[in-house]
C-alpha cells in the first residue's frame, strides 16, 4: 500500500488528505487559533458540582463551561491537586517528581463531591474538543504523548501496546524503558516502537520530559481558565502519530510549513526526511492530486460506489445511519443471495473509508441488504472487522442483527469533518426560482436598445445558452434578422454551453465584456 500526504496550507488554515493508493482516506483541518485541541493542558477552575451526574463543570475560558466526570479525574487526582498547590504556592521548587511524595489512588466508586469542591483550581486536559452544543470534554488524568511512548506522570505502571504481539519484544521494550525511565513517572509504550532501539526510545521519553518540566515551569504563574501548555500542531501531531516506513511523499504547498516539516520529520526519523517535498505548480495542490473531486464524491448524503450500488448517509444528534442500496445492480433470483453479499463487501469497504474520512464517532447502524445465510452474515462481519482494523479510532463491532443492521460505535474527539458539496444554483441563486423565460427576449432587447443606441457600441456579440440561440436564430425571418432591421447593424450570436438557460453575456468590438 502506498501512502501519501497531501497537505494544503491556506490564510484559514491547514488541510491535510492521508491518500492510500491514490484513494482519499482521512482528512484533517487545522483552523488559524485553534484552542481547545484534543491534548491541550488548561488551569481550569471548579465552577459547579453536578452530585447526580458525578460530574463538575470546569471553566476553561470557553463559552461553555467544560464537562469533567468523576471517571475521568484519573486515580491520582490528589497528587495532581497536591502539586497544583504547592506550586503555586511557591514553596517548591523543582519540575521533576523524585521527592514527590504520591497521594492515595481514590476510590473507584466515590463521590466526585468527597475529591474537588468549587473554585478549585487543577490543571485538566482535553480529551474531546468542543462538539456541536457541548463544551470539551477534559480529564484530569494527565499525559504527554511523544512518537514511541506516553508519559504519564504520578504513576509507576509501564504498559505496552496490545498491537505488539511477540513476548520477547514486549520484554525487551520494558526492560528498556525499566531502565530510563524517571521515578513516579508510568510510560504507555506505543506500537510504533517496536523494534526500536535504546538510543531512540531515550531521546523521545527525555522530549517527553522536557514537555513536563516546561509545563510545570508555567504552572505557578498561569491564570485560572487559560492554557498552560498547548499540544504541536495538527499536521506535525498526525505526522508524529502516523508516520512509518510505509510513506512515500508527504507534499507541502508553504515553504515555511514545508521547512517545518522537514526539520520535524529529520528530528524524529532522519532517514525520511527526504520524502518531504515541497509542491511549486500554479495548480491547486488539492486539484493536482485529484483531492477536490474526491472530497466533491465523497461527502453528502449519497455515495455512489463503482458497481453501481450506493449508501445514504444520515445525520442525527444521537447517532449516523447509512443504508445500503443495490442501485441498478441486477441478479438473477439464483443468485440473490451472491448478489447481496457482495454488494454488502463493496458497501463495507466504502463504509469503512467514509467513517475515517468524515470521522464519523458515537454511534454508527448499517442497514445491510438483508442476507439469509448465517455464513454469509458472518463473512461480512469479519470482512468488516478486517477493514476496521486500518481506523486508529477505538471502535466496537456488533454482529449483525436479524434485521441486517450492525452497529458500530466508534471513539469520537473532534467535531465531524463536513463539507458541503451542494453548490448554490447561479440561475436562481438558491431562491428556487428563476425569471419567467417570456420575458428573457425583453430584457436582451432592451439592453440591446440601450448599448447599440445610447451608447452607440458596434459590432457587438450576444453571448447566450445554446438553446436560447437556437430560439434566437430560428425560421426564416428571425428575431436575429427583426433586430437587424430594429437597430440598423447585425448582430452576432454566440452559443456558450457552460452558460445556464437564462444568461446572457454582451462582448465588444475588442473583445472585452459590456459591462450593464
Amino acid at each position: 500500500m502506498v501512502k501519501e500526504l497531501i497537505i494544503d496550507s491556506s490564510p484559514s488554515g491547514v488541510t491535510i488528505a492521508l491518500v492510500e493508493d491514490k484513494q482519499l482516506v482521512e482528512l484533517h483541518k487545522e483552523h488559524i487559533n485553534n484552542n481547545y485541541a484534543v491534548g491541550d493542558i488548561y488551569l481550569g477552575r471548579i465552577k459547579k458540582i453536578m452530585p447526580g451526574l458525578n460530574a463538575a463543570f470546569v471553566d476553561v475560558g470557553y463559552e461553555k463551561d467544560a464537562f469533567l466526570h468523576y471517571f475521568d479525574l484519573g486515580p491520582q487526582v490528589q497528587s495532581l491537586i497536591k502539586l497544583t498547590k504547592i506550586k503555586r504556592n511557591g514553596s517548591v521548587s523543582g519540575t521533576l517528581l523524585d521527592n514527590f511524595k504520591l497521594e492515595g489512588d481514590i476510590n473507584k466508586a466515590g463521590k466526585i463531591s468527597e475529591v474537588v469542591s468549587k473554585n478549585l483550581v487543577l490543571p485538566v486536559q482535553i480529551a474531546k474538543e468542543p462538539i456541536s452544543t457541548k463544551g470539551p470534554r477534559l480529564s484530569s488524568d494527565l499525559s504527554i504523548a511523544g512518537r514511541y511512548i506516553v508519559l504519564v506522570p504520578f504513576s509507576n505502571v509501564i504498559s505496552i501496546s496490545k498491537k505488539i504481539k511477540s513476548n520477547t519484544e514486549r520484554n525487551r521494550l520494558k526492560k528498556i524503558i525499566e531502565s530510563i525511565k524517571p521515578k513516579n513517572f508510568g510510560v504507555i509504550i506505543r506500537t510504533v516502537s517496536e523494534g526500536k532501539g535504546v538510543a531512540e526510545l531515550q531521546k523521545d521519553l527525555l522530549d517527553s520530559v522536557t514537555k513536563w518540566e516546561n509545563f510545570i515551569k508555567k504552572l505557578p504563574d498561569a491564570e485560572p481558565s487559560k492554557r498552560v501548555w498547548g499540544e504541536m500542531d495538527r499536521t506535525s501531531t498526525l505526522i508524529r502519530d502516523i508516520l512509518s516506513t510505509d510513506f512515500t511523499n508527504v507534499y507541502v504547498n508553504d515553504s515555511n510549513l514545508f521547512e517545518d516539516i522537514r526539520s520535524y520529520v529529520h528530528e524524529i526519523s532522519p532517514e525520511m526526511e527526504k520524502i518531504v517535498k515541497i509542491y511549486k505548480h500554479k495548480e491547486p495542490i488539492f486539484e493536482h492530486f485529484g483531492i477536490e473531486k474526491q472530497i466533491k464524491n465523497a461527502f453528502g448524503k449519497t455515495v455512489n460506489l463503482a458497481g453501481g450500488a450506493y449508501l445514504v448517509v444520515e445525520h442525527t444528534e444521537a447517532l449516523h445511519v447509512v443504508d445500503v442500496n443495490s442501485g441498478n445492480r441486477t441478479a438473477s433470483k439464483e443468485n440473490q443471495e451472491e448478489n447481496a453479499l457482495q454488494v454488502n463487501k463493496e458497501a463495507a469497504k466504502e463504509i469503512a473509508r467514509q467513517l475515517r474520512l468524515r470521522d464519523m464517532g458515537g454511534i454508527v447502524v448499517i442497514d445491510f441488504i438483508d442476507m439469509h445465510k448465517p455464513v454469509n452474515r458472518k463473512m461480512l462481519f469479519d470482512y468488516l472487522k478486517e477493514l476496521m482494523l486500518l481506523d486508529r479510532a477505538k471502535h466496537t463491532i456488533l454482529p449483525p442483527s436479524k434485521f441486517g443492521l450492525v452497529q458500530i460505535t466508534r471513539q469520537r474527539v473532534r467535531p465531524e469533518m463536513n463539507i458541503v458539496t451542494s453548490e448554490k444554483c447561479p440561475t436562481c441563486d438558491g431562491t428556487g426560482e428563476i425569471k419567467a423565460s417570456i420575458v428573457l427576449m425583453d430584457d436582451i432587447e432592451n439592453n440591446l436598445n440601450y448599448i447599440l443606441q445610447e451608447q452607440n457600441e458596434k459590432n457587438i456579440t450576444l453571448c447566450v445558452h445554446p438553446y436560447i440561440e437556437a430560439y434566437i436564430k430560428k425560421g426564416f425571418i428571425s428575431l436575429q434578422w427583426k433586430w437587424f432591421f430594429k437597430f440598423g447593424q447585425r448582430i452576432k450570436i454566440k452559443a456558450v454551453p457552460s452558460y445556464n438557460l437564462t444568461e446572457f453575456h454582451f462582448i465588444s468590438s475588442k473583445d472585452e465584456e459590456i459591462k450593464l
